[in-house]
């Protein structure tokens, strides 16, 4: 089997997967045989139809088509915005960024809303489906209905689910090749606000006026930490996948990161995908090209 890494920042970085996508292509005795890169995802700035994060990245579409036209890589739109009403599924950019992206390439959607949901499958049948983990579903047989939609190709359980091991070895190897466990979380483990905070980041997107979220959990103000993820119970570290997750018939596995900066996606990117004696060769190749600035 082998394993599929999903990316984040689809316009985000797009500076930094020109760079490392022909590293990859070229120099694959770097990186592990066992892994592929699945899919980018992401959204612009300004798209009302976002969620989990607000977007950044402003690179031309048809650019970002391109680059993973190119390489043969899924695209996938980050639509997950959980408040969208019926007069938002007419927004100019969000139907013409779906129009461009249907029109080439197996791409996808990262959706919340069914009412979106129902929207995307009417106009633009050309895109696959990926249930959004920003539903906050906790209790297992919640998101088993998930993975059981026909509608989905694929489903992002919450991340407190990951280690849930008695529950996931009874699933169908079907089930199991739907399922994309999200890796590197780093929100608390306890954390009882989840589904507010992403609430906001949706009122964000829409252009309400809404007050900010103010997260309670230990140490928030340090912001994102790659080491502190590492030490979250849900982490999925790389020998969770090569020992545990991939022998148990897991192949698919995001990696969050759309809103941090291009230097830690970098490491995520070293960590995950490329051989720890071949790590001084990406970052080299990657810090000495005066294209990218990454700090």
């Amino acid at each position: 089997m082998k394993v599929y890494f999903h990316l984040p920042g689809l316009f985000e970085f797009y500076e930094l997967y020109q760079i490392f996508f022909p590293l990859y292509r070229r120099h694959r005795e770097y990186f592990y045989d066992w892994c592929e890169i699945g899919s980018v995802y992401g959204a612009p700035a300004d798209c009302i139809w976002g969620g989990g994060r607000v977007g950044e990245g402003n690179h031309d579409p048809q650019e970002v088509l391109a680059l993973m036209q190119e390489y043969g890589i899924s695209a996938r739109l980050t639509f997950s915005n959980s408040l969208l009403r019926q007069e938002h599924l007419l927004d100019k950019k969000c139907n013409a960024l779906c129009e461009v992206f249907a029109k080439k390439g197996q791409n996808g959607v990262i959706v919340h809303s069914d009412l979106l949901l129902e929207y995307l499958k009417i106009n633009y049948p050309e895109l696959y489906f990926v249930s959004s983990t920003t539903k906050v579903l906790t209790d297992f047989q919640l998101f088993m209905k998930e993975v059981n939609r026909e509608d989905f190709l694929y489903a992002v359980p919450d991340f407190r689910l990951n280690k849930s091991f008695d529950k996931w070895k009874i699933l169908s190897q079907s089930q199991k090749d739907k399922v994309e466990f999200l890796c590197n979380e780093c929100c608390w483990f306890g954390c009882t606000d989840r589904k507010s905070c992403y609430e906001t980041v949706s009122r964000k997107n829409l252009g309400e006026d809404c007050p900010e979220h103010h997260c309670a959990a230990p140490d928030a103000g340090s912001g994102y930490r790659f080491s502190k993820a590492m030490e979250n119970p849900g982490f999925i570290s790389i020998d969770d996948i090569k020992n545990v997750y991939l022998p148990m018939g897991f192949s698919n596995f995001k990696i969050e990161g759309r809103g941090l900066g291009s230097a830690l996606i970098l490491e995520f990117l070293l960590y995950y995908m490329t051989k720890p004696e071949y790590h001084i060769h990406i970052r080299e190749k990657i810090y000495l090209d005066n294209m990218l600035d990454l700090f």
